[in-house]
């Protein structure tokens, strides 16, 4: 699963939609692998744990990213 992570404040609303729908979309499918149990928190909860841990890996990987190309900017800026 692949979540957009935009640094413009702008798009917080429509992240923050995004994220929701997404755990909604998870709950959902948990909900129907439960063999359409009565919905609880729990539901929820697990989806968006799920959700959250993908988007948070997400962003360390792309600052892990960010942070080996200025190193070697700085190392080609000192050469």
């Amino acid at each position: 699963m692949t979540i957009s992570i935009h640094a413009n404040s702008q798009h917080a609303g429509t992240q923050m939609s995004d994220l929701e729908q997404a755990i909604r979309e998870r709950a959902y499918q948990l909900w129907q692998e439960g063999g359409h149990q009565e919905a609880t928190p729990r539901h929820w909860l697990e989806a968006q744990r799920e959700i959250l841990a993908a988007s948070l890996a997400s962003v360390a990987h792309v600052s892990k990213v960010m942070r080996d190309k200025m190193k070697t900017r700085k190392k080609r800026r000192a050469a």
